[in-house]
């Protein structure tokens, strides 16, 4: 846009925007987003077995915890194991094809876990995928 000053000279305005101070930000907001993703997964502490074959999770799941004192959690909120089956059905959701991790301390007694697998399979969910870590070579 052009414009006439009081001495007859023409000027045209800055009317760009400066990209640069932009992008840092959002590059700043990545690199915090990246480093607070794993923390925000589960804030449950929970000390998984080591096994020597891991497959990678990419797929956002419905997680079950079972920490060292044996409390139940579905995602971030500890369940009454009895309620654990009604929380895990879902109205829209075809129970075969649903897939559920189960994330178990090591200490955990295999009873503990037992009664567990028991009740996401009386929710009717047959697809479990036990979370473990990999054992680090040297």
């Amino acid at each position: 846009m052009a414009f006439t000053t009081r001495e007859g000279h023409t000027r045209t305005s800055l009317a760009e925007i400066n990209i640069v101070p932009l992008v840092d930000v959002v590059l700043v907001l990545l690199v915090i987003f990246m480093l607070t993703a794993p923390v925000l997964q589960s804030g449950i502490e929970v000390a998984v077995p080591k096994t020597h074959t891991v497959k990678e999770v990419t797929e956002q799941r419905a997680v079950v915890t079972i920490d060292r004192q044996q409390r139940v959690f579905l995602g971030d909120a500890p369940v009454n194991l009895a309620e654990l089956p009604a929380k895990l059905r879902k109205p829209d959701t075809d129970v075969a094809r649903q897939v559920i991790y189960l994330r178990a301390d090591e200490k955990v007694p295999f009873g503990a876990f037992a009664s567990v697998m028991d009740a996401v399979k009386q929710a009717g969910i047959t697809n479990i995928s036990i979370v473990t870590q990999p054992i680090e070579q040297k």
